[in-house]
């Protein structure tokens, strides 16, 4: 990755990532579009423009209508120039993701999920076959700018998962990024699965830099992302989000994070399960997704008691999206994830009706809910849209940011 030397105008954003993410941003632009766009003075446009072109980050394409003048030359991102590999590690399933650098996925892949196996043994297989990805693809190692690694939370930037759900114990205090690094010669960056899906959705969805949006994911755990004018909020260690441990229920179950009634202890996939064993449904599967994806199929056709197991985790679910957006004051929030991905006709209409009538700002502004396009392969997208984020963003250095080296 490039390190840029901070601007006056910029503050502490580099000129070279500003200037990457205004010509992203707007598909096409001329450089005096730019100037205005970025509040950069002219020459330092024409300066960084020239580098970005010689570099092939950028391409000429022709020019704009005249408006008065000379016909202003349009600037757009090469996408082939560079290459971004998002990797999801779950229990459940491994899933991978090669984007190019307009942040279109290329190639996509799935394994097995981690279960019990050796930690470095999974990663070595997982390597294998984004190896195998991005050779069939044709894509030099030097065009790929590193790899978005991405778990359940809470993640620990110098090392990776520290402190896990029972199933996962291999992997608490595992040398992720250390391993992950050695494997593939790349540089690697972690994130949250939830955090991951927002800067993934922020992408690949097209949420406006201006816009205050969240993700509210729901895989084998339940957890949250949020953006602000394009740049993500992490928190003191990066493990900002976790709606999933918001207490719902003082007397609820326990939960694996310490506390009781927690939201994913009461409306996540497991909880739903468990709460379907104790009805005497049976359901086939190794992991609780796999089990879960049985139960919304049954929901989906109408059957109960599987339907209504679905629409009581929506409604605390619910409970959770009207939370995060009251915290945040939010104007967009997307649902997102697997088990979105198996039932997005039960979460979403209880997440609408909660926020049309409870969501504390709604006299001042309208929230949107949508539903990822994506949601099942949400987190390895938005793995790799963590290095291009990374890369072409403009950030300001701080404790638990990301930075590839």
């Amino acid at each position: 990755m490039h390190n840029d030397v901070p601007t006056g105008a910029a503050g502490h954003a580099s000129s070279r990532s500003l200037v990457l993410d205004a010509i992203r941003a707007a598909g096409t632009i001329s450089r005096v579009e730019l100037t205005q766009t970025t509040g950069l003075t002219g020459a330092t446009i024409s300066t960084v423009v020239r580098r970005l072109i010689d570099d092939g980050l950028v391409v000429e394409t022709g020019r704009g209508e005249s408006t008065g003048g000379k016909p202003r030359v349009l600037l757009e991102l090469e996408p082939s120039s560079r290459y971004a590999v998002g990797i999801n590690l779950d229990h459940a399933g491994i899933h991978f993701a090669i984007s190019d650098l307009g942040g279109h996925i290329v190639s996509s892949g799935s394994l097995p999920g981690a279960g019990s196996e050796n930690p470095r043994a999974v990663l070595t297989r997982t390597w294998r076959d984004v190896e195998a990805a991005l050779e069939s693809e044709g894509i030099a190692r030097e065009k790929v700018l590193g790899i978005g690694f991405v778990s359940p939370g809470p993640i620990h930037l110098p090392v990776g998962m520290t402190f896990v759900p029972p199933f996962m114990q291999a992997w608490a205090d595992f040398p992720l990024r250390e391993t992950m690094a050695s494997l593939s010669g790349l540089p690697v960056l972690l994130e949250n699965d939830a955090t991951a899906s927002a800067i993934g959705e922020y992408w690949v969805g097209g949420v406006e830099h201006t816009t205050a949006f969240g993700t509210l994911f729901l895989g084998t755990g339940i957890g949250s992302g949020v953006l602000v004018n394009g740049a993500v909020y992490r928190g003191a260690s990066s493990n900002a989000g976790e709606i999933g441990h918001v207490c719902v229920d003082v007397a609820g179950p326990a939960c694996w994070c310490g506390s009781r009634g927690c939201v994913e202890a009461i409306a996540g996939a497991g909880a739903v399960v468990r709460k379907a064993a104790e009805l005497g449904i049976e359901l086939p599967g190794e992991t609780d997704v796999e089990r879960f994806t049985h139960l919304a199929t049954a929901a989906q056709r109408g059957e109960q008691p599987a339907r209504t197991l679905l629409e009581e985790s929506a409604e605390v679910v619910a409970i959770a999206a009207q939370t995060l957006a009251n915290i945040m004051d939010l104007g967009y929030i997307v649902l997102t994830g697997p088990v979105i991905a198996l039932a997005a006709d039960i979460y979403e209409p209880a997440v609408v009706a909660r926020l049309k009538g409870a969501f504390f700002a709604r006299l001042n502004h309208r929230i949107r809910v949508g539903v990822s396009a994506h949601a099942d392969r949400a987190a390895a997208m938005g793995g790799a849209a963590l290095v291009l984020h990374s890369e072409l963003a403009p950030r300001r250095p701080g404790p638990g940011r990301p930075v590839v080296r």
